[in-house]
Formats: structure tokens, sequence, C-alpha cells
């Protein structure tokens, strides 16, 4: 059994202000399953709690010349160790908030990306297709969506009947609908 073993907390905490190693190892034996009982009772996740109880020693050693020397040890330990696990849950609060508003952000912009990206790379497609028509097909097939012009007014414009009009229209639609159902 260590001589440091039976020391008060008071004595240990003079002995690890003047950089005492062994004095903080008695410490840490005296406090960490307490610690790590008290941050996995709260945390419910055993590797989070040791790495809770990891921090607050580290900090205990890198803050000892602050410490109080009448002060009661156990209870800067817990109030420590309790702060950290606040300002974890304040933050995993915050995270969640954040993440949920980035999922739905994203899922509506996606949204919208998505169809424009897709309508822009169909429009594309159809326009390829037009391209390849026959040109009397293509002509008509332009003049009629593109220019927004009756079947009447292309068969005058060029010189045929609206029946060759209609018949060249419902075969380039034919032609498009196999086309994209392939796709689709």
């Amino acid at each position: 059994m260590s001589a440091y073993q039976t020391l008060s907390d008071t004595e240990l905490l003079i002995q690890l202000k003047n950089g005492n190693h062994s004095a903080y190892t008695a410490i840490y034996n005296r406090y960490f399953y307490l610690m790590f009982t008290f941050a996995y009772k709260k945390l419910r996740d055993e590797e989070l709690a040791k790495d809770f109880v990891q921090e607050l020693f580290i900090n205990l050693w890198n803050k000892r010349e602050l410490l109080s020397e009448s002060g009661k040890l156990s209870s800067y330990l817990y109030i420590s160790i309790r702060s950290r696990m606040l300002d974890y849950f304040a933050h995993q609060k915050v995270q969640t908030k954040y993440l949920d508003f980035l999922k739905n952000y994203q899922i509506k912009t996606y949204d919208k990306t998505d169809y424009l990206v897709r309508e822009k790379e169909l429009n594309k497609y159809i326009e390829k297709e037009v391209q390849a028509l026959p040109s009397k097909m293509k002509q008509i097939f332009e003049l009629s969506r593109k220019k927004h012009l009756t079947h009447k007014e292309i068969a005058i414009k060029l010189n045929t009947s609206e029946h060759n009009i209609s018949k060249q229209i419902a075969n380039a639609l034919k032609i498009f609908r196999a086309k994209l159902t392939s796709i689709f």
C-alpha cells in the first residue's frame, strides 16, 4: 500500500499543486471509478464516459497550480465533469438542430437542382432527336412545336395538305415516344 493512499484529499491536493506525480496517481486511482460511474450514468456510452474522465484528469494535471488547497477535491471533480457533460449535451442539441436544418435544406435544394438538371438533359435529348428526323418531318415538327403554327398555317406555308402535316407530326411523336420509352 502506497503512503499516498492514506493521505487526505487536502494533503494530496497540496502535493499535486507542487507537481508530485505520485499524488496525481493516488487521486486518479481514488476517483477514476467514481467519475466514470457518474459519467456513464448520464451519457450511457462507455467509451464517451472514459474519454470524459480522461479529459477531466488531464485538465486536473494541467490546472493543478490554480487549484485551491482549501477546496474539496471530490466536489471539484464532480462539478468539472458535470459541466463538461452539460456542454456536451448542449453541443449535441445544437448539432442535431443544425443537421436537421441541413437535411431539410439539402433535400429541397437537391430536388430543385435535380429537377432542373433532368429537365435540361431531357431538352437536350429531345433537341438531338428532332435534329435526327428526316428533313421535311423536322421542318414540320419545328413549325408546329417551336413556332406554334397550326396545321392549316403549316400546310399553307409548305404548300401541302393539312392531312400530310398531321401525319408527319404524328409520325414524329411516335418516333419520340419509342425513343423516350426506352430511356425511361
